[in-house]
């Protein structure tokens, strides 16, 4: 798995670099302190993760995110940042963020959200998912939900069927394993309900889903 980090303070960017540099099955391909340079880096490298700061000089890292996707829809991103506040969690989500740790995690468990990542899962620190939660708990509480008009979006009844696997946590293969297809055809349908639910990431396409009702 070919990763790109975003960090602008020294002395963590090379702890975090050593440590990806040293797991198997990883391999960093470049470590920069701004974005300056995002979209040749995106073309050129074309990495399958980044790892991504907030607080950067020049291009915010959540600025960032709409750029690695537009440039490499492919390439998946994971903030790794100190703010655990609402608006940047959401800010960075609804601009294509599929994960979203804090930098007090622990680094095995860093190492383990990118491979999460990778295999389709969405890893957040527990207090960031949690405000996710609450998020969608008072915005039920506030607002009376109004029944979805699915033909909106034209989503089909399997495609219905991966939404829901994927707002219940569960990755590809084991989405894939209970609808008896394959990851491959898993992949297809999820590139056609994000065309559909017009979003970037899963991340943003579980979040619109819960939002609009449709699981």
């Amino acid at each position: 798995m070919k990763i790109v980090y975003y960090e602008d303070n020294r002395d963590l960017r090379e702890g975090i670099s050593f440590l990806l540099q040293a797991t198997p099955n990883l391999e960093l391909l470049g470590a920069f302190a701004d974005c300056s340079r995002l979209q040749d880096e995106m073309r050129r490298l074309q990495p399958d993760v980044v790892l991504m700061d907030i607080d950067l000089p020049g291009i915010s890292g959540i600025d960032a995110v709409p750029i690695v996707k537009a440039t490499s829809p492919r390439t998946q991103v994971l903030m790794l940042t100190v703010f655990d506040n609402e608006d940047k969690i959401f800010q960075a989500i609804r601009n294509g963020a599929s994960g979203y740790l804090l930098k007090h995690t622990p680094p095995s468990e860093i190492v383990a959200a990118i491979f999460d990542l990778h295999r389709g899962g969405s890893p957040m620190t527990a207090n960031v998912a949690r405000k996710v939660l609450q998020f969608f708990q008072f915005q039920q509480k506030a607002v009376a939900p109004a029944t979805p008009d699915r033909d909106d979006y034209k989503l089909s009844a399997r495609e219905l069927d991966i939404i829901k696997g994927l707002v219940a946590g569960f990755s590809y293969k084991l989405i894939a394993d209970d609808l008896h297809i394959s990851i491959d055809t898993v992949r297809s349908h999820i590139r056609h309900i994000y065309d559909k639910l017009q979003v970037n990431s899963k991340t943003e396409a579980i979040l619109k889903a819960m939002r609009e009702g449709l699981v």
